[in-house]
């Protein structure tokens, strides 16, 4: 578990860095473009991993039917979505709807008929309200206005939860061949449309955009989503999912490491109970005891080891014997007291004619 929760953690730490990339790629590129990019050098990184792991591409319709869907779920659909919500949305804002995720698995799940525990409720709104304090209390008083927006950043966050809990559908393939047909499908898709609608063969792309789009592709999508179908089959949809909530205190220690940014104290405050909100999400569910012998005052005695399973003898083969066959019979014993039992020519001795005269 110890594991897990680290690998969550570098998760966290890809995809929160992944807005700083964003921001130094769009300076001479279009955010079309940007992604489109994204999405193509992260596919032929994953199929380089695919083929140096020996793993192969799925060759049916119905995976890559479900592949298609995923993809529109977790990359290109979503990335929409948040990519015009948050032009008229405040940036605060935008990440505290944006980290409603797990909140929305722990629903669906519920919807679906697979509710969450107790604990892990408890973790999904006590991550949330770590964000909100994060972010300001304050940047809530924006609900309400610029309705269309809101809701389009809200239903990105409604389909990263939708994309953890569908994800299940692919635990018969390797994590990396996952990760290649999302990526592949995304780029089938996004590489024409940024070709058509901003032309980014023309326009002149400077150094930092470059390899802030390299570095967007190679560790924010590629190696992240490694981890990411790593993790929903390990932590499941809501553990994976609780990583939105890291998301903010990673954008806090980068503010802190690059930009010298101290936080405050409220701002501590928020990063603990994130981090609570996911160790509560990702905690081990109880296992069932045995019951208690019956009685009042029988108190539950350990368990003694079971003995040890008691071995047949062996069967010797011996030779087969004249009395074995079921049509032999052993001879009868005379019965003096009973005519009739004597052997054939006592009785016939014993009765018939005297032949010496």
């Amino acid at each position: 578990m110890a594991r897990e929760l680290l690998l969550l953690g570098c998760l966290a730490l890809l995809w929160g860095s992944s807005y700083l990339l964003i921001g130094l790629a769009v300076q001479t590129m279009g955010p079309v473009s940007v992604i489109a990019a994204r999405v193509a050098i992260a596919s032929l990184v994953l199929l380089g991993v695919v083929w140096f792991l020996g793993h192969r591409l799925p060759t049916d319709r119905a995976t890559w039917g479900a592949l298609i869907v995923q993809s529109f779920l977790n990359s290109y659909g979503a990335w929409t979505l948040l990519a015009w919500g948050q032009q008229y949305v405040e940036t605060g804002l935008a990440g505290v709807l944006n980290s409603t995720a797990p909140v929305f698995v722990v629903l669906l799940a519920a919807a679906l008929g697979r509710p969450s525990t107790r604990l892990a409720i408890t973790g999904a709104i006590t991550g949330l309200v770590g964000v909100i304090v994060i972010m300001g209390p304050e940047v809530l008083g924006g609900i309400g206005q610029q309705i269309g927006a809101q809701a389009a950043v809200l239903a990105g966050a409604v389909l990263y939860a939708i994309a953890a809990l569908n994800a299940w559908r692919f635990a018969h393939l390797p994590p990396a061949v996952t990760a290649a047909g999302t990526m592949l499908v995304a780029t089938v898709i996004l590489v024409p449309a940024a070709l058509i609608l901003e032309q980014p063969l023309s326009a002149p792309i400077s150094a930092v955009s470059l390899f802030a789009a390299v570095g967007l592709g190679v560790f924010s999508t590629a190696v992240a989503l490694l981890l990411y179908f790593r993790l929903v089959q390990t932590l499941g949809p809501l553990g994976v999912a609780s990583q939105a909530y890291l998301r903010a205190g990673v954008a806090v220690a980068l503010g802190a490491l690059i930009l010298n940014e101290v936080p405050s104290l409220p701002t501590a405050l928020g990063m603990a109970l994130a981090i609570a909100g996911v160790v509560l999400i990702n905690w081990p569910a109880r296992q069932p005891t045995r019951p208690e012998p019956p009685g009042p005052d029988r108190a539950q005695a350990p368990l003694a080891p079971l003995p040890p399973a008691a071995t047949t003898p062996k069967l010797r083969h011996r030779a087969p014997k004249a009395t074995d066959h079921p049509t032999t019979r052993a001879p009868r014993r005379p019965d003096p007291s009973r005519p009739n039992s004597l052997p054939r020519s006592i009785h016939c001795a014993g009765t018939g004619p005297d032949r010496s005269a």
